[in-house]
């Protein structure tokens, strides 16, 4: 044998080294065997942001809307003071009673003293016995009318209370109905107010009615994108369903979903999601398998007589980190993953 060149020691050196690099990612890469798999069949469709409670704030005396402190959208405690009404026949009544009470108690006052001349004359027999329980009875008798007096009086301060319009619970103002100045009946709705969190009302076709359950997982998609395209991506809100209504109608059954923070949301907002209507059967394999050449996709599958590159079609899978193939691959098939 003669002696290798140079050039023939660089060209078995690189070769080498290719077969070392060959056998090291055979040994790296691993597979993933193919199988279907049952997942819920998940449908785009729209649900509407609801309140736990709407709550009217209602006026409790009637007259004329003399403030109002609120507007919509702004935040309320329970107890908060969100408007004031105002009669002026309950100012004059007040002043009225004043002046009647005012009278009574001179009356009381000339009434004592008479008593108290009484006692003192009834001793030495100046008057009667009968004028003396009358003196007492006319005192008794005002002390009466003074006290039915401040009663009435009493009932007129707590009906001029009552001209505070206050917010029954904690929440947001969805709507306020009356402005300053306008004339307001007992029980009228000055405001209403969404308190309770948030959640999403789902309307479905009676068809899906048999197919929803307690506890199933929805998808909330972010504020104006296509549900379709937003799947799997992994950055989505997910709630649960808490409640399907045993009613069907016009066609439609109702569930309610919880989401998790949806206070930034419009009371009444309609938004896309994902729920579930089924199952049904599906292949997923890593998204990481697939390579993309030329505007087709690829993965590469591991078979007896060497590994082939398999062009495939496939859909976003609820499931993070997984796809859904639709064609070019079989049960049982070895997909190479890095």
């Amino acid at each position: 044998m003669g002696k290798r060149g140079p050039v023939s020691l660089l060209v078995n050196g690189l070769a080498a080294f290719a077969f070392c690099a060959a056998l090291s990612g055979a040994a790296q890469a691993e597979s993933f065997v193919v199988e279907k798999r049952k997942v819920a069949d998940m449908k785009a469709m729209f649900g509407q942001v609801e309140s736990r409670d709407i709550v009217p704030a209602r006026t409790r005396i009637g007259g004329t809307l003399a403030s109002r402190s609120v507007d919509e959208g702004a935040q309320v405690k329970a107890g908060d003071v969100i408007a004031t009404v105002e009669d002026e026949k309950l100012a004059l009544q007040a002043q009225s009673l004043d002046g009647q009470l005012k009278a009574l108690q001179s009356q009381l006052d000339n009434a004592n003293d008479a008593l108290k001349r009484a006692e003192d004359l009834l001793p030495r027999g100046f008057i009667t016995k009968a004028a003396y329980d009358q003196a007492k009875t006319n005192v008794d008798v005002l002390q009466h009318q003074v006290e039915a007096m401040r009663s009435q009086r009493a009932v007129v301060s707590q009906q001029m209370s009552e001209g505070d319009v206050r917010a029954p619970k904690d929440g947001r103002v969805l709507t306020v109905s009356v402005v300053p100045g306008s004339v307001v009946l007992p029980g009228e709705a000055i405001a209403r107010i969404a308190a309770g969190s948030l959640f999403l009302r789902l309307s479905l076709p009676e068809r899906h009615a048999a197919l929803l359950k307690l506890g199933s997982q929805v998808i909330l998609t972010p504020r104006g994108q296509d549900a379709g395209v937003e799947i799997g991506v992994g950055a989505q809100r997910q709630g649960r369903i808490v409640k399907i209504y045993p009613e069907i109608e016009n066609g439609r059954v109702l569930a309610d979903a919880e989401v998790e923070h949806l206070g930034d949301y419009f009371v009444g907002e309609r938004v896309q999601i994902m729920a579930p209507v089924g199952e049904r059967e599906v292949m997923l394999i890593p998204r990481s398998a697939v390579t993309t050449r030329s505007g087709v996709d690829y993965v590469r599958v591991l078979r007896a007589e060497g590994p082939l590159d398999v062009a495939i079609v496939y859909a976003d899978s609820a499931e993070p980190g997984m796809i859904e193939v639709l064609t070019g691959l079989a049960p049982g098939d070895k997909v190479q993953t890095p």
